[in-house]
C-alpha cells in the first residue's frame, strides 16, 4: 500500500515539475510572437537591439538650451498645429500637415513604432510612420566633412562603446523641426545619440544636438525609454495627403479654435 501511495506521489510530483517548466518556457516566448519577456531574469543580448520598439517622449526634454538669434526667428516662424503655440492648419506650417516628411530626430517623437534590424555593416531604423528607412552605417566609415542635407541627415555612423551603441549624424535639412513644438535646427546640426538596452524589454535613448548657430550651448535629451513591442511586425501607416486634410478640419483645427461647418 505505502509503495503504492509513492509511486502515485511520484507520479504527480513529476507531472506538475514538468507543467511548471513548460508554462515558465511559454512566459517566455518570443515577445513578437505575442508574449512579451518580463523580469530581470531574462536573459538578452545587450550589443542585440533588434526588436520593434515604441515610445512615449514627445521631445528631447521639456525645456531646450538658450536659443541663439537665429534660432528665435526661425522658432517665431514655426507655426505648430499642436502645444501651447498650436495654430489651426489653415493658419500654421508644420510640415506634417502637408505629408512632409517628419525627418530626425522628430520621428522618434510621432508616437509610432520603429523596428531595428541589424546586419553585417549597417543597423536599419524602420519607422512604422511613412515606412521610412533610416540607415545607420557600420563599417567604420567617417562622416563627411561637407554634407549634403537631407530629411533624415546625409550620413549617419554608428560603433559599439562598451554595450551602448554611439551613432553620430550630420547633414539635416533645416526645413524639418526637431518635434512638433516647433524647435528649429540649422543645416549645422551635428546629433548624437546612445542606445543602451538596459533589459530585455527596455531600450534607452540619450540624444545630445550640438548646433551653435541655433542654440548657445549643447541641447543633452532626458533619459528616453522605448519598450519592447509584442508585435510580429509594424503597420502601413502613410501620411496621405487627402486623409491629412480631412484629419486638419475634424481634429487639428477644431484644436486650434475654428470650428468648421
Amino acid at each position: 500500500m505505502r509503495n503504492s501511495f509513492t509511486r502515485v506521489f511520484t507520479a504527480v510530483l513529476v507531472v506538475l515539475l514538468v507543467s511548471s517548466l513548460a508554462f515558465a518556457q511559454r512566459g517566455r516566448s518570443d515577445p513578437r510572437r505575442g508574449v512579451q519577456y518580463s523580469g530581470p531574469s531574462v536573459p538578452h543580448d545587450p550589443h542585440d537591439l533588434t526588436g520593434i520598439w515604441r515610445g512615449n517622449a514627445q521631445s528631447l526634454s521639456k525645456e531646450p538650451p538658450a536659443i541663439t538669434a537665429w534660432g528665435k526667428q526661425q522658432f517665431d516662424a514655426h507655426k505648430p498645429s499642436y502645444g501651447p503655440r498650436a495654430v489651426p492648419p489653415a493658419l500654421g506650417n508644420d510640415p506634417t500637415g502637408k505629408c512632409d516628411p517628419l525627418g530626425y530626430p522628430r520621428i522618434l517623437f510621432f508616437g509610432r513604432p520603429f523596428e531595428i534590424i541589424q546586419t553585417k555593416d549597417r543597423l536599419l531604423q524602420l519607422f512604422e510612420w511613412g515606412r521610412v528607412l533610416r540607415e545607420i552605417w557600420t563599417d567604420g566609415r567617417a562622416l563627411p566633412k561637407d554634407p549634403d542635407p537631407k530629411w533624415l541627415g546625409d550620413t549617419a555612423v554608428g560603433k559599439w562603446d562598451g554595450d551602448t551603441f554611439v551613432v553620430n549624424t550630420v547633414g539635416f535639412d533645416e526645413r524639418t523641426w526637431i518635434d512638433h513644438f516647433g524647435n528649429p535646427h540649422s543645416e549645422d546640426m551635428h546629433l548624437q545619440e546612445r542606445y543602451h538596452r538596459l533589459d530585455r524589454d527596455t531600450l534607452e535613448i540619450v540624444v545630445t544636438i550640438d548646433d551653435p548657430k541655433t542654440y548657445t550651448k549643447s541641447w543633452v535629451s532626458d533619459k528616453l525609454t522605448f519598450r519592447l513591442q509584442a508585435n510580429d511586425r509594424i503597420r502601413e501607416d502613410f501620411c496621405v495627403p487627402s486623409e491629412e486634410e480631412s484629419f486638419n478640419q475634424g481634429v487639428r483645427n477644431p484644436a486650434g479654435g475654428v470650428f468648421n461647418k
